[in-house]
C-alpha cells in the first residue's frame, strides 16, 4: 500500500484536524456512488479509509510513524457492509488485512509467541571446496531457549497464565463510529504483547523473554559449484523467539576467496601456463598440477603466445546441473629479461639468419671485453 499520508495529501506533521479534513474530502471523491463501476477508484477509496483508520488514532499513527506497515500491518480495517450491502469489497478487504473474525474486522490470527528473527553469516570457502562442496563450522550470536524455564519465561514452580484483558486471544476489540458507519479494528493487546499469557513471576535467567543470547555454531553443507553471492537458508537455525516462539532461519552467504593459480568463469577455470620461447618455438611437454590431480600437456612446435588447451570435465561442478565445466589452460610465453653474452651472441645470430632488424648496442660488461680482446 501507498504511504498513508500520500493517500491523503497530508503532510507528515499534519494534525488530527487536517487529517480528518482531508480524509472527508479524499472520501467524497472517490465514493462509490460518485465513481459507479470504477474498480480502481472503489480500491482507492477502501486505501484512503485504511490510512484514516491509522492516522486518526494516535497509538497506531505512532507506530506507523516509526515502523511503517509492518507496525500497523495486523491490524483489520473498516466495516465497509454498510457501504458495499454487505459484500463487494468484503473478500478483497479480508484478503489486504487478514480477513476473520466475523462483523467485518481482520483477525490477527491465533495468539502465541512471535517468530524469532531470521540472522545472516558470511561463509569464506576456497576455490577447491566450492569446486568439489564441502561441510564446514559457521558460527553465529544467537538467541536460543533458555534452560532454566524451558522457554515459557516463567520462574520454576511457577508458569505462563491467562491474560485477563484479552482472555488468551492475544488481540483486543475497538469499536467506533466514523462517516463511512460503525468501525471495528483489532489490535495486539498491550498487556500480553500478543500472546495470550502473561508472567506473574518471570526468570531470573532469562528475565521473562523465555530466551538467552550466546554464540552457536552449526555444520552447513556447502554444495558443489556454489559462487560468491550464493545464499544457502537453513531453515528454523535462527534465533528462537520470545517465550516458545518458532525460530527464524539462518541465511549463509558465500564467499569464494581467489585461488593463487585459477581464475574461475562461471563453470570454466582458467590458468596460465609459462612457456620459454625456445619451449614454444621447438614444441615441449609439461605435467601440469590441477585440483583433480597433475594432467600432461603437450605443447606442438610452433605454438603461439595465448594458444588455448581445453581439458574437458576438469572445471567447476554446475550447481544446476549435472557435469563439470572445463579447464582452459593458456600458453604464457615468457620472454627472458637477463641473458648471458653467449646467449645474446646466439640470439643475434639467430635473427641474423632469419633476416630480423635486432638493437645492436652492447651491454657495459661486453664493450668492456671487446676493449682488451
Amino acid at each position: 500500500m501507498a504511504d498513508y499520508y500520500e493517500l491523503l495529501g497530508v503532510a507528515r506533521t499534519a494534525s488530527p484536524d487536517e487529517i480528518k479534513k482531508a480524509y472527508r474530502k479524499r472520501a467524497r471523491e472517490l465514493h462509490p456512488d460518485a465513481n459507479p463501476g470504477d474498480a480502481a477508484a472503489e480500491e482507492q477509496f477502501k486505501q484512503v479509509a485504511k490510512a484514516y483508520e491509522v492516522l486518526s488514532d494516535p497509538e497506531q499513527r505512532a507506530r506507523y510513524d516509526r515502523f511503517g506497515d509492518a507496525g500497523v500491518g495486523g491490524n483489520g480495517g473498516p466495516n465497509l457492509g454498510d457501504v458495499f450491502g454487505g459484500g463487494g469489497l468484503g473478500d478483497l478487504f479480508d484478503a489486504f488485512f487478514g480477513g476473520g473474525g466475523g462483523g467485518g474486522f481482520g483477525g490477527r490470527g491465533p495468539a502465541g509467541p512471535p517468530r524469532g528473527q531470521d540472522l545472516e553469516v558470511v561463509a569464506d570457502i576456497s576455490l577447491e571446496q566450492a569446486v568439489f562442496g564441502a561441510t564446514m563450522p559457521v558460527t553465529v550470536r544467537t538467541a536460543v531457549r533458555c534452560d532454566d524455564c524451558g522457554g515459557n519465561g516463567a520462574a520454576e514452580g511457577t508458569q505462563p497464565v491467562t491474560c485477563s484483558e484479552c482472555n488468551g486471544r492475544g488481540q483486543v476489540q475497538r469499536v467506533r463510529q466514523s462517516l463511512l458507519g460503525q468501525m471495528v479494528t483489532t489490535s495486539a493487546c498491550p498487556r500480553c504483547g500478543g500472546v495470550g499469557q502473561v508472567i506473574a513471576s518471570p526468570c531470573h535467567t532469562c528475565q521473562g523473554e523465555g530466551r538467552t543470547i550466546t554464540e552457536k555454531t552449526y555444520q552447513v553443507d556447502i554444495p558443489a559449484g556454489v559462487d560468491t553471492g550464493s545464499t544457502l537458508r537453513l531453515t528454523g537455525r535462527g534465533a528462537v523467539g520470545p517465550r516458545g516462539g518458532a525460530a527464524g532461519d539462518l541465511y549463509v552467504h558465500v564467499r569464494v576467496a581467489a585461488h593463487e593459480r585459477f581464475v574461475r568463469d562461471g563453470d570454466d577455470l582458467f590458468v596460465d601456463l609459462p612457456v620459454s620461447i625456445a619451449q614454444a618455438s621447438l614444441g615441449t611437454k609439461f605435467v601440469l598440477p590441477t585440483l583433480d590431480g597433475d594432467e600432461e600437456i603437450v605443447v606442438p612446435a610452433g605454438t603461439q603466445p595465448g594458444k588455448e588447451f581445453l581439458i574437458r570435465g576438469k572445471g567447476v561442478t554446475r550447481l544446476q546441473g549435472r557435469g563439470r565445466g572445463d579447464l582452459r589452460v593458456r600458453v604464457a610465453v615468457e620472454v627472458p629479461t637477463k641473458l648471458t653474452d653467449a646467449e645474446v651472441d646466439l640470439l643475434r645470430r639467430f635473427a641474423e639468419g632469419r633476416g630480423e632488424h635486432v638493437h645492436t648496442e652492447q651491454g657495459l660488461f661486453s664493450r668492456i671485453k671487446s676493449a682488451f680482446s
